[in-house]
């Protein structure tokens, strides 16, 4: 989990292999639509294109909380402390998926 000294936040490069092979998923699925392939099949796909977006997500959840999320709470002040636990309850409001 390297940093970017530009801007002090974590870089995220090695996750785009893992969009570019999403990309690809996405782009056989339209294919599997103009073939008028057979719905199960490409729902399949689907959730495995989802699945993957998921990892991606979780990995750089994980990379936030062990780096932007972990300095704020040793070195940062309670109002950069209590910006930060609000961040994170906004974004587990917006990404629940229930």
């Amino acid at each position: 989990m390297p940093k970017d000294t530009a801007n002090k936040h974590p870089c995220h490069i090695s996750e785009i292999g893992k969009l570019n092979r999403v990309s690809g998923q996405v782009e056989g699925i339209k294919k599997m639509i103009e073939e008028h392939r057979y719905c199960p099949d490409i729902l399949t796909q689907l959730r495995a294109a989802r699945s993957a977006l998921k990892s991606v997500e979780a990995s750089i959840l994980e990379c936030h909380l062990q780096s932007c999320v972990a300095d704020a709470m040793v070195s940062g002040s309670k109002a950069e402390k209590d910006k930060k636990i609000a961040e994170l309850k906004d974004l587990f409001k917006r990404f629940d998926d229930t």
